[in-house]
């Protein structure tokens, strides 16, 4: 232990974390900067960061305020002791509705503070798009805005008083007419006045530098507003007391559509005099699908309120009639809007992709300039990317000149920094020279702070170094930003990676096969940190359960870019500290779709199990789960399934064997079938549709007898059978031989290699177990196997129907991922439809009957990130089954709820929204839940049995197909 952490533990009620785990997770934010904090505080009140401070201040150690970490600038990380405000300090300590303010705690994430108004009928005015994960402290820190800045202003319009505390101890309490003003200060500002009234341009988005105006007499000598934007570098704020607006009745979005995006830019500011909430701008290149815009180029979002949805939609039409557009779209409907919302907010992180997979990265995200020159301002900014060879797709707050945008700058050579400064350099004098500030809305940082020379002047920068040493005359608080500025260039995070790609298992082909472009994805807009999901949403479980941000998979991206690093986290792939945080991913898939940059977490933790256990005894999970295939094969084939069943059930035999497999306790064992669905299959021969003298003549599907469906749940793969043939299809099932030129096989076709019978009957495989395990020798071995038994299939237009979700992504994903270098593994997966996709592809005729009745339970979070669900809603609508079902994951996840150690995390996933959706359903709903891990995680926690899709259908068609296990 340090003397800095033993002084620290002695004084500070709050955690101190030294250890590897909490420093690697906070040497980032979102921004292109790196720096490695010496320690990680999270204070319990105002006492605590007194007390840090103090220590600090002696040790001559630099303190940084960190809110969420989603700063872009670099001005959320540093080198000393960072106060992390979001596990403690995150109370809304009051709100009054009457006189419209809240007082609010540093680390409170703004969405609590909005939910909390909402009732009331108010709201915070400045909104970011990362609303969902962002802080009060940070925002005020940065003085942020978001959409809605054009009707609200920024967060220093929204700002009454402030309790800091400064790098001396001194506790103040800042609010207007020099309220709790420094000593020095207002003399210091009183002999300036004339460059203070002078030096500063007037436009609604200028949040470059320090905010010293606010300190004028004709504004109220307000100390509170001039702190805002201040970036932790004058003193660290413990409590706000903020102003809240009405929020409107209704809203309405006119979504305008123009030609390109210089056309909407031009628009933008002759429409706010009508009095917008939101005049919001982006291009086509930043959106994945314009089916639900107008068509056009690029478009403007404007929103507009009223104390009905009429008002609010006639203000919208005569915006629509007044601007002139290409096309234009209004919604007044509440879940329309949201859904186009999202398109605009989770441009934040599809800009970090150009089109064509190329990295695109911040460092000018956010200048501003006079809204009517935004128009010229974007033509002269294209011209100035062009003539560097650089390309980004400008997108953000129109109606306030505020322009966001990621550059696909080369920050991973000598050359491409270099250039990277000489542009910043060129674009600083460009924004000055159309009268604009280098920060809108995300400060200055270390990515700009050094060019505010070039806006304010040296003698105005001197101004602000003066400032700066009235507040915090030992420089403690957050050294290098906005004065006496680290170079922008420096510190960059890319720069401690390894320069040759990393020796690994997957294919990464999204990321031109190097796991270092896979883990540089992450770029810490953290999505993934949001504590409620909305819809269909999956991303985070493990984070929503635990509030923990090495449970994020921004944390986990954290961990293993300083695994490559090799400085933090020393011990490479057998990092114990890498482990531990991946422990508790449940495998989900969620971020690969939720997350805006498409991290895949799956991936990458199936990768590091693998390495990290390389020529090491496994854990016994890993034996009992990932290889479950094997083992019940065995209990098949030695017909002994009933047997285990009997046994499971006694209880001092099924802990012993849970205790034996590494499962945890609480878990109940499952029954096994005690006829599989194969040979069901095999027994029906005689008695199938073509015996009956019913003939079935339409396409060929063949259906895969996936390790779940066969052992555990074969009533599935009979209900599915049945449904599929009642809509005129033919069913095989996959080759059990290895074929030399052979049809298409049922499971019953004679080999013609003799050597192949004497090897006995192989099954396919996705090999779904060995991969969230990290197996991946295994996997592979097991994907080969099969993809040489479906030879035979991949010759025919026959597609391959999987019922149980996560093996159909199996196949769709980490089949072709495992086996990059085998033609066949793509083959294959283009050939995996869903249940529902078949049924509307291969039957499009077909009417399902009609079962009239609501339903309820989880779209699995598999085919929610890989397969989609599109077909599937639009199946149970022509059923007649009515009703949304809920986002999030199981929490069983596969082998990862059955683990020990992971029950609790497993039941709270399942708490958050699967068991309330069944909980709260009306009498008469059918529990969907078409994955194995879904039905068993219900039935173990709340006694309900959940069905698959298939077998409500077959269930409606008229003969039951019967229970599992029969």
């Amino acid at each position: 232990m340090t003397d800095l952490e033993a002084r620290l533990r002695a004084v500070v009620r709050g955690e101190v974390g030294f250890d590897v785990t909490s420093r690697a997770l906070t040497t980032m934010d979102a921004s292109n900067y790196r720096r490695v904090p010496a320690g990680v505080v999270a204070p319990r009140d105002a006492d605590d960061v007194a007390a840090v401070l103090a220590v600090c201040r002696e040790e001559g150690v630099p303190v940084v305020a960190r809110g969420g970490g989603t700063s872009i600038a670099g001005q959320a990380t540093g080198t000393g002791v960072v106060l992390d405000f979001t596990r403690h300090m995150n109370r809304l300590v009051a709100l009054d509705p009457e006189a419209r303010t809240a007082v609010v705690q540093p680390g409170l994430v703004l969405d609590r503070l909005q939910e909390a108004a909402a009732p009331h009928g108010l709201r915070f005015g400045p909104d970011p798009s990362t609303h969902s994960r962002c802080t009060l402290g940070g925002m005020i820190g940065n003085n942020s805005c978001g959409s809605h800045s054009v009707a609200w202003g920024t967060t220093a319009d929204s700002v009454r008083d402030l309790d800091v505390v400064t790098a001396r101890g001194g506790r103040l309490r800042l609010g207007r007419d020099w309220a709790g003003a420094p000593d020095g200060l207002r003399e210091l500002t009183e002999g300036e006045l004339a460059r203070l009234r002078t030096g500063f341009p007037e436009l609604p988005r200028r949040i470059s530098g320090y905010a010293l105006d606010a300190l004028l007499p004709e504004n109220g000598a307000d100390v509170a507003r001039s702190f805002c934007g201040s970036e932790g570098t004058l003193g660290v704020l413990t409590e706000a007391v903020v102003r809240l607006v009405e929020s409107p009745r209704a809203r309405a979005l006119a979504v305008l559509a123009y030609a390109d995006e210089s056309a909407a830019a031009e628009a933008a500011a002759g429409l706010l005099p009508f009095g917008p909430l939101t005049v919001e701008g982006m291009a086509a290149d930043l959106v994945p699908s314009t089916a639900e815009l107008p068509r056009g180029g690029a478009w403007l979002f404007v929103e507009t309120g009223g104390e009905s949805a009429g008002e609010a939609r006639a203000r919208a039409e005569a915006i629509v009639r007044a601007a002139d557009v290409v096309d234009a779209l209004v919604v007044t409907d509440p879940a329309g809007q949201r859904a186009l919302w999202r398109i605009r907010e989770d441009a934040s992180g599809t800009a970090t992709r150009m089109p064509d997979g190329t990295e695109a990265w911040p460092g000018w995200e956010d200048c501003a300039v006079p809204p009517a020159r935004l128009g010229a301002y974007l033509r002269d900014f294209r011209a100035l990317m062009a003539a560097h060879g650089l390309r980004g797709t400008p997108y953000g707050h129109f109606g306030d000149g505020c322009i966001h945008v990621r550059i696909d700058f080369d920050l991973l050579t000598a050359a491409g920094v270099a250039r990277f400064r000489r542009f910043s350099e060129e674009l600083a004098e460009l924004v000055v020279a159309h009268g604009g500030s280098l920060s809108g809305e995300h400060g200055d940082g270390q990515a700009r702070a050094e060019l505010l020379p070039r806006m304010y002047g040296a003698e105005m920068v001197g101004l602000f170094e003066r400032v700066k040493g009235v507040w915090d005359p030992d420089d403690v608080l957050n050294p290098g930003m906005l004065v006496r500025p680290a170079p922008l260039d420096s510190g960059l995070r890319f720069s401690v990676l390894p320069r040759e790609p990393v020796d690994v298992a997957f294919g990464y082909p999204s990321d031109g096969g190097d796991f270092s472009a896979a883990v540089r994805r992450c770029v810490g807009v953290a999505k993934c940190r949001t504590t409620s999901v909305s819809g269909s949403g999956v991303m985070c479980p493990s984070f929503r359960a635990t509030g923990a941000e090495e449970h994020s998979t921004r944390g986990r991206a954290r961990l293993l870019h300083e695994m490559l690093a090799g400085e933090v986290v020393a011990d490479g792939w057998r990092s114990e500290e890498v482990r531990d945080a991946l422990d508790l991913c449940l495998s989900c898939k969620g971020c690969r779709s939720d997350c805006p940059v498409g991290v895949d977490m799956a991936t990458y933790k199936a990768e590091f199990l693998h390495q990290h256990y390389a020529g090491r005894r496994r854990p016994a999970a890993h034996h009992a789960l990932g290889r479950l295939p094997v083992w019940l094969r065995a209990v098949s084939r030695t017909h002994t399934a009933r047997l285990v069943n009997v046994l499971s059930a006694v209880r001092p035999l099924a802990r012993a064997a849970k205790r034996l497999g590494g499962l945890a306790p609480e878990r109940e064992i499952p029954r096994l079938a005690t006829r599989t669905f194969s040979r069901w299959w095999e027994g029906r021969g005689a008695s199938g549709p073509s015996a009956q003298g019913s003939p079935v003549r339409g396409d060929l599907v063949v259906l895969w007898p996936d390790t779940f469906t066969e052992h555990l749940s074969p009533g599935v793969g009979r209900a599915a059978v049945r449904v599929l043939e009642a809509a005129g299809l033919r069913v095989a099932l996959p080759p059990t031989l290895r074929l030399a030129k052979p049809p298409v096989g049922d499971g019953r076709t004679v080999a013609l290699d003799p050597l192949s019978l004497l090897r006995g009957r192989g099954r396919v495989c996705c090999g779904l177990t060995y991969v969230s395990t990290g197996q991946l020798d295994r996997a592979r071995t097991v994907m080969r196997r099969t993809l040489d038994l479906m030879e035979p299939v991949l010759e025919t237009g026959a597609p391959v129907v999987v019922l149980e979700p996560s093996c159909a992504a199996a196949l769709r994903t980490d089949v072709p991922e495992l086996l990059h270098d085998d033609p066949r593994a793509a083959r294959l997966a283009a050939k995996v439809l869903t249940f529902a996709e078949t049924l509307e592809r291969h039957a499009p005729g077909w009417a399902p009957p009609r079962v009239d009745r609501p339903v309820a339970g989880q779209t699995h979070c598999h085919q929610h990130a890989v397969l989609g669900d599109a077909a599937d809603h639009r199946l149970r609508e022509a059923a007649l089954l009515t009703g949304e079902l809920s986002g999030g994951c199981c929490g069983l996840a596969g082998n990862f709820g059955f683990e020990k150690g992971h029950y609790e995390v497993s039941a709270a996933c399942a708490q958050e929204q699967l068991l309330p959706s069944v909980r709260d359903a009306p009498e008469g709903t059918v529990v969907l839940a078409d994955g194995y891990s879904c039905r068993t995680q219900l039935q173990q926690l709340a006694g309900v049995r959940g069905r698959h899709l298939a077998e409500v259908l077959a269930e409606a068609l008229g003969a039951s197909p019967g229970h599992d296990g029969t």
